[in-house]
């Protein structure tokens, strides 16, 4: 019997990856312990104990950012989550540690390493977090999600995905999921969406712009967050949903899709190999626009910056695409060439040959 301890979490783009290993962990290996070391803050405390699996705590000890009492406060903060950490590694004879970036990464990678416990990592971003910089220096696998992902020692495995989005047969789904949304299984259809909050400046191109889509013989399935107080115009073949909780029903319909670029997003388009646009959200180190690069140097996407993004560009960008069936085509063979199903099955891989198997 094996102990696994997977260790991340703060936001999704960490935890969903982590429980897709844990539950090919838990299905391959029932009699085995699956573990998740994370904080009390982030997303894990409330997904983690959903999904049946038990949380162990560690501090949440931010790496600091600029010399303030926070920074000064660091170091002994830091040893005290390590300290957690290796109790944990101790109390429940972990054979292997699985980080998938966050706070609790970082402890579990400096106690793993003190307790001689192999390591592994797994990077979902383009750009990697410190946590897993920190970590790859000494594990025995480091796997990314993105070709040119600046991680010692990695290999492309592509993201774990979620089961329903790897098990996905869009063609056998399409006509339930245009009924689900109300549209004609037989038109081609564009999806827009924001994620859970939705994305503003889509909403606002596509609220200027939903006509030029309809009227180039398309449909158009605009998800635009939960806050958003875009108007629905009724329009027939312009289904307008502030949430939808069956995005595999929406990929299943869709043709053509504009979005933003987080890495699980980037990750699930390709696997699907559904040609894209991506408006990278502009906040941060630029990380959302390096997700989609690799799909665009692929030719599976297009970029568009978010300040440029607008009625017009949807009208002089977008909607030739949607004219143009060649060039979707060749956008759809692209996407192939850098999505994959298999990223679970491939850190399930490398936890394996981290433990000598």
């Amino acid at each position: 019997m094996t102990t696994y301890l997977l260790a991340g979490g703060g936001t999704a783009g960490h935890v969903n990856p982590l429980l897709a290993v844990a539950d090919a962990l838990r299905e391959r290996e029932p009699e085995s312990s699956v573990l998740v070391v994370g904080t009390r803050e982030g997303l894990e405390a409330r997904l983690v104990p959903e999904r049946g699996y038990e949380l162990l705590i560690v501090d949440k000890v931010p790496f600091p950012r600029r010399p303030d009492r926070a920074a000064a406060a660091f170091p002994a903060r830091f040893a005290r989550a390590v300290k957690q950490v290796r109790a944990h590694l101790q109390d429940r004879a972990v054979d292997v540690v699985v980080g998938f970036g966050g706070y609790a990464s970082a402890p579990a990678y400096v106690a793993a390493r003190r307790a001689g416990v192999p390591i592994v990592v797994h990077e979902a971003n383009a750009k990697p977090g410190l946590a897993n910089v920190l970590g790859a220096r000494s594990a025995a696998g480091v796997g990314v999600a993105f070709e040119g992902t600046p991680l010692r020692g990695s290999r492309v495995v592509g993201m774990p995905l979620r089961r329903e989005i790897v098990s996905l047969d869009r063609d056998a789904l399409r006509a339930e999921a245009a009924e689900h949304f109300g549209l004609d299984a037989a038109k081609p259809t564009l999806l827009v969406f924001g994620g859970s909050l939705g994305a503003l400046r889509l909403n606002e191109a596509f609220g200027g712009a939903w006509r030029d889509v309809l009227d180039a013989g398309w449909q158009l399935l605009h998800v635009t967050g939960e806050k958003s107080d875009l108007a629905d115009p009724g329009a027939a073949g312009y289904a307008v949903r502030r949430y939808v909780d069956r995005m595999d029903l929406a990929f299943a319909l869709a043709d053509f899709i504009v979005s933003r670029s987080g890495s699980a997003t980037v990750s699930e388009i390709s696997a699907l190999g559904i040609p894209a646009v991506y408006v990278p959200y502009a906040v941060g180190n630029g990380e959302q626009a390096l997700n989609a690069a690799s799909a665009v140097r692929a030719g599976a996407a297009v970029l568009i910056p978010d300040v440029e993004f607008s009625a017009d560009r949807v009208r002089s960008e977008v909607v030739p695409l949607l004219a143009d069936a060649a060039r979707r085509d060749a956008m759809r063979a692209a996407a192939a060439t850098v999505g994959t199903r298999t990223g679970t099955e491939n850190v399930v891989a490398m936890i394996d040959g981290a433990l000598g198997r």
